[in-house]
């Protein structure tokens, strides 16, 4: 048995508003949603991210995580570029002495969504 991918399902308050942020920002396409049923999925390149209301039957307040979404890409400078003026910031983009050249965002839900790029160290 092997694992193929993953997806993750965030939960959002504002499906739409999460759907805008990743489409118009961050260049996702909507790949399959239904607001009435609650859910939504996206897609750019190789990644899914999918977003759901939250489930009735779990008690939920705000999106809590506690951790971070790390994206690599091929052109960290460029997303960087497009997006800093755009988002609320978490770090602006810097080179790390383990490799990467990385930033990191809030998306609009409070989620971190970091951004890096390896580079030679």
């Amino acid at each position: 048995m092997k694992l193929l991918n993953l997806s993750p399902m965030l939960y959002t308050v504002n499906l739409e508003e999460s759907v805008a942020f990743y489409t118009s920002k961050l260049g996702f396409t909507a790949g399959g949603q239904s607001v009435e049923d609650g859910w939504a999925s996206l897609f750019k390149d190789e990644v899914e991210i999918m977003f759901s209301l939250p489930n009735a039957h779990l008690p939920f307040k705000e999106p809590v995580f506690t951790g971070s979404f790390y994206f690599r890409t091929d052109n960290v400078d460029e997303l960087w570029n497009k997006l800093r003026d755009d988002v609320k910031v978490v770090y602006e983009l810097e080179n790390f002495d383990y490799g990467m050249r990385e930033f990191a965002i809030y998306d609009n839900n409070g989620y971190i969504l970091q951004f890096g790029e390896n580079i030679e160290v």
